[in-house]
């Protein structure tokens, strides 16, 4: 996040960034969800970001999307998919993979190379 990596490169490097809470979705189907972003605004968040582990898991994810929805119309936040970019030895083995279309339209996971090579 400091270095505004992955999904938080679209934060401007000269404007304070601050993370203001993080919790787990509470596993399927995500009964935290419900409940967690409410608190999160409270402390002061303006935007959500759902980890990227939600797009690279074990198998991904199949509610990232309409989490996103969900926490966008009912919360009234935006809500960004991600958070650090997609480790090497992750996208190198997982590349071919038939989960790997799920990171479709996510290009902000896709560090630069030499990112990419620094998380592993």
């Amino acid at each position: 996040m400091r270095e505004r990596a992955g999904a938080f490169a679209e934060y401007v490097a000269e404007e304070p960034l601050d993370l203001v809470g993080w919790v787990s979705c509470g596993g399927c189907p995500g009964p935290n969800i419900e409940h967690a972003p409410e608190e999160m605004i409270r402390n002061g968040a303006e935007a959500i970001h759902l980890a990227t582990g939600f797009v690279v898991g074990y198998p991904p994810c199949p509610w990232v999307d309409y989490f996103r929805e969900f926490i966008e119309r009912r919360f009234e936040v935006p809500v960004v998919v991600g958070t650090h970019p997609i480790p090497e030895t992750y996208r190198r083995c997982h590349g071919q993979l038939p989960s790997w279309p799920s990171l479709a339209g996510r290009e902000a996971l896709m560090a630069t190379e030499s990112v990419r090579a620094a998380y592993g």
